[in-house]
């Protein structure tokens, strides 16, 4: 890789460090709620050790040469610098790079799957390496992976036989996409669920199934499916092939995690937060995702919760096949002030969903009313923290038992300083500084509860028995005749569309957000305006600055394409980029790049206002509609064919407008976050606070002792 492509993999200088916000709120708990949250914030961050196992082969190492360092000069960087006989730079280098690399879970991007490097030498890093045994130990196992870029390929994650790397897929010489698909659908015929599983290929060809639990064999009930563990592959690509199930992948982690849940049981609340925590304990110990959809299901029963969290093996987004779960955990408390707002949207769920553009017979037959909460976080293992969040994932449980939305407070609120914004006109860069924070939340609540939680799949459920009218199945709005397709029983949303799934629905969110933003009974709910359309006042402007900052976030997301290889890095940034594209495909000029400049060193965005409530809520929906029927009726044929449409990035985007976006962007923000000590001898948790800076960010992650 040449020193031109290599800038765009170099680590952020400075990386922009924050600080999540969480005293006031810490404080207003009682002894045992903030026990209970102690030892759920310890599962969570215990659990990043499996995330840094997940991104890439050396990511591991890496976190304990970082942190074996922190220990070697007591946090004393100036002495190390001076033992290590580097200079002022290189110390700032690795520092920069320690933050991001923490920040971000691992050497890969949490936001774009791409590899960053340190910008100083590797020179710097062998002296600081040398100033101690262990440090220089550790620093060896990395076999040189902190600085090589040799091979393009190998800076993105994704399947191996693209050229790609990925650690869901440790020691598989030669496995391919079709391997992978096959033994995918085998399971699913098995009825096992893989969220928690890496998958290996061996030498002979056969195949295990490596399964997350404390536990190394079997458990003596046997498993999720059963007490078989080998099994002969009976059609398909690999028909005759051998598989195995193997149990105890991270054993040593997944014991102290469920643990943590066994110690966060003892100190729950209700009877729902015990036997969640109970649940998770067994689903980590034993390997059980259905122990785990049972922590779900107590989960969204536990209404109202001053502490709440979610934990395990959740989000599908950088597994290649989109079917594999990243490790992520977050605990926090709710702010009962804001909580308000998104109460009063969940009120007001069932008479919006009417609104959205497709017929009761593709909507779930009663909307289940969820909790909505705002939280204000405290703890989040994880690679990369997200502004909110909608789970449980399985749509057995999504569709017949209900859900969950959280907004994030204190992330949606964490501001990095001299933040510059590109792409936004002068003469709407006023309104959108004013109200891109108001304008996030709205679309983040919309997005959360009427994005992720609408829809109806159609499906058999078993043999013969559906959830439709097989006689007289519902008749599509795109083609004004009965639906065809329908999900078999055993398949999922993600089983069904694989790799695509994860962004395609995140799409669906953000358009369900973009059309339902335009009614100003919802933007009334979160104080804008009295419910009257009006795009000339303070709720017209919040719409504007949210179609703007799609727009925008259309623009940046090239950033996270990768021209070599034509393939998204980023679910999010893929979705945003389409939506984009039906913004500027609406008629009457709605939207459209603007620049004179050759080199588009002036792009900025031209969005007509006026025109927001009724050809671009038009273009979203007629777009939404298809997004949503296809992935209803499990029409993945033509639901992929419409997606890679939209999210085709033609050779002006990478080669006029890429180059203009890498020169403008941003760094990502990286949390520092506090610290939880429990006085064993009294029972009580105090809070550890670190100043946002990458000094304060290696200190946090050294304190924890993970």
């Amino acid at each position: 890789m040449n020193a031109q492509e290599l800038k765009n993999f170099l680590a952020d200088s400075p990386p922009s460090t924050v600080n999540l916000e969480i005293k006031k709120h810490f404080e207003a708990l009682t002894d045992q709620q903030r026990r209970y949250a102690h030892y759920i914030s310890r599962s969570a961050f215990t659990g990043m050790r499996i995330t840094l196992r997940q991104t890439s082969p050396e990511s591991e190492s890496i976190y304990d040469f970082i942190i074996e360092l922190y220990k070697a000069s007591n946090g004393d960087w100036k002495s190390l610098q001076s033992q290590a006989g580097i200079s002022e730079d290189d110390l700032k280098y690795f520092l920069e790079y320690a933050a991001m690399f923490l920040g971000n879970c691992g050497n890969y991007k949490s936001f774009g799957d791409s590899k960053f490097v340190p910008r100083g030498n590797e020179k710097a890093f062998n002296a600081l390496a040398a100033v101690s045994p262990k440090a220089k130990e550790f620093y060896e196992a990395t076999k040189g992976a902190i600085f090589s870029s040799g091979n393009s390929g190998m800076m993105h994650l994704g399947y191996p036989d693209e050229g790609h790397l990925s650690t869901y897929y440790p020691d598989s010489k030669g496995i391919t996409k079709a391997d992978i698909g096959a033994v995918s659908d085998f399971l699913e015929k098995k009825g096992l669920l893989v969220e928690n599983t890496r998958l290996r290929k061996n030498a002979d060809g056969s195949f295990d199934v490596l399964i997350a639990s404390a536990v190394t064999n079997i458990p003596t009930a046997g498993g999720d499916i059963g007490k078989e563990t080998e099994f002969e592959i009976d059609d398909g690509s690999l028909k005759g092939h051998k598989l195995k199930l193997v149990y105890g992948d991270y054993s040593s982690i997944m014991t102290l995690i469920a643990g943590y849940h066994k110690k966060a049981a003892e100190n729950a609340e209700n009877d729902n937060q015990k036997n969640m925590q109970l649940a998770y304990a067994k689903s980590f110990e034993e390997g059980s995702l259905e122990a785990f959809k049972n922590s779900q299901r107590f989960w969204i029963r536990d209404k109202g919760p001053m502490v709440e969290s979610n934990i395990g093996f959740v989000e599908t987004y950088r597994d290649p096949h989109g079917v594999r779960g990243e490790w992520e955990g977050f605990v926090a408390t709710v702010n009962l002030e804001r909580t308000k707002a998104f109460g009063a949207l969940v009120n007001a769920a069932e008479s919006m969903i009417p609104k959205l553009p497709w017929p009761k017979d593709f909507e779930k037959d009663k909307f289940l009313s969820p909790d909505f909460t705002s939280l204000e976080v405290l703890s989040f293992g994880c690679s990369g923290l997200p502004a909110g969040i909608n789970i449980p994932n399985y749509d057995d449980i999504r569709q017949t038992e209900g859900f969950k939305n959280v907004s994030l407070g204190n992330v949606l609120s964490a501001k990095a300083p001299n933040e510059k914004i590109p792409f936004i006109s002068d003469v709407d860069l006023p309104i959108f500084q004013k109200y891109r924070d108001s304008a996030f939340e709205v679309q983040v609540g919309i997005h959360e509860l009427l994005g992720h939680g609408t829809g109806k799949l159609l499906q058999e459920t078993e043999t013969g028995v559906y959830n439709f009218d097989i006689k007289s199945p519902p008749i599509s709005p795109i083609t004004n005749k009965p639906v065809t397709t329908f999900y078999k029983p055993g398949q999922t949303w993600g089983s069904v569309f694989g790799s695509i799934a994860a962004s395609y629905e995140e799409c669906r969110a953000e358009c369900v957000a973009m059309a339902l933003a335009c009614d100003f009974a919802i933007l009334k709910i979160f104080g804008f305006g009295d419910g009257t359309p009006d795009m000339d006042g303070e709720a017209g402007d919040v719409l504007y600055a949210a179609y703007l900052s799609m727009a925008r976030a259309g623009i940046a997301s090239l950033e996270m394409y990768n021209p070599a290889s034509l393939k998204w890095g980023q679910a999010h940034s893929q979705a945003r980029f389409s939506i984009l594209k039906c913004f500027l495909d609406a008629p009457d000029n709605f939207c459209k790049l603007d620049y004179k400049n050759e080199d588009l060193s002036d792009l900025t965005i031209k969005l007509d206002r006026s025109k927001i409530t009724t050809v671009g809520r038009k273009a979203v929906e007629a777009y939404l509609q298809k997004l949503h029927i296809y992935k209803s009726t499990a029409d993945v044929e033509a639901g992929t064919k419409l997606y890679n449409d939209m999210t085709h990035v033609e050779p002006f985007w990478f080669r006029n407008v890429r180059d203009e976006v890498l020169r403008n962007k941003q760094p990502r923000k990286v949390f520092v976050q506090a610290n939880t000590v429990l006085d064993e001898a009294t029972g009580k948790v105090s809070l550890v606070e670190y100043e946002p800076s990458l000094e304060g960010m290696i200190k946090s992650f050294a304190e924890r002792a993970i």
